[in-house]
């Protein structure tokens, strides 16, 4: 039984982890893909 918990919570880091990486690279792919082209650079017009 003990090792039943010990698994349990190293398979919970790595999900973690995904998870939270995952909703990094969403929130970047939406701003570079949505926002940024809605307001160009000073540069460009």
């Amino acid at each position: 039984m003990l090792l039943a918990k010990v698994w349990h919570f190293w398979i919970a880091v790595p999900l973690v982890f995904g998870a939270v990486l995952f909703g990094i690279a969403t929130i970047v792919g939406y701003v570079t893909k949505v926002i940024r082209p809605k307001y160009p650079r000073r540069g460009q017009v």
